[in-house]
């Protein structure tokens, strides 16, 4: 397989990225081009999946957009990595549960780079640290499959704002906080990009 990797330096508009992605998924389809891994960041922006609800929705003043990709309510903000992706399951095995389950095991083996312990939960989707017998979801996880050409991807929180959460309650989970490799004392997350890049082209190459 050939993955094309884009690295973005800056911000990227939520809306810009979409349509980007959407046209990615049908030349990916007609074979023009190649399967992409992205990574970039957004400025704030709340999106809502495929499977949101409006009472998950805690400050109403805030504007949403309405996306296709799995999930419920997110924030996405400068310190978290939205890592997007487009991959041809024609081409790979037809099987969403082995992707969900790959892109965990890629998310798990980034964070072990930083010397963080973290694991998947079948129950509430996402990537999850155990502290202080508390889970805290550090990565979230949102996938659209169209031809079986799946794409959307998963943000890590490395040093975003956490407060920006408290306006929706994030994935509908009510009973979870949420993290950051700096709310764990991590400091050292320059090369996060290359972790993410290099974890994933492991896994899907």
């Amino acid at each position: 397989m050939n993955i094309e990797v884009k690295n973005s330096a800056k911000p990227v508009d939520y809306m810009e990225s979409m349509e980007i992605l959407e046209q990615r998924v049908l030349d990916v389809l007609s074979g023009e081009k190649k399967e992409l891994l992205w990574v970039l960041e957004h400025k704030d922006v709340y999106t809502a999946g495929s499977s949101s609800n409006k009472f998950d929705l805690i400050d109403k003043n805030v504007n949403v957009i309405k996306t296709n990709r799995g999930g419920k309510h997110t924030y996405h903000g400068p310190g978290q990595k939205v890592v997007y992706f487009v991959l041809n399951l024609n081409k790979r095995e037809k099987n969403i549960h082995k992707l969900l389950n790959n892109l965990e095991e890629c998310i798990i083996n980034v964070l072990k780079d930083f010397d963080i312990k973290s694991h998947a939960d079948r129950k509430n989707i996402g990537i999850w640290i155990k502290k202080n017998n508390n889970l805290y979801k550090i990565a979230a996880i949102g996938i659209k499959v169209k031809k079986w050409i799946a794409y959307h991807g998963f943000s890590l929180n490395v040093s975003n704002d956490l407060e920006k959460y408290k306006a929706i309650i994030p994935c509908g989970i009510k009973d979870k906080k949420i993290t950051s490799l700096k709310a764990l004392g991590i400091t050292n997350y320059k090369k996060i990009n290359d972790a993410i890049i290099n974890k994933f082209l492991n896994t899907f190459l």
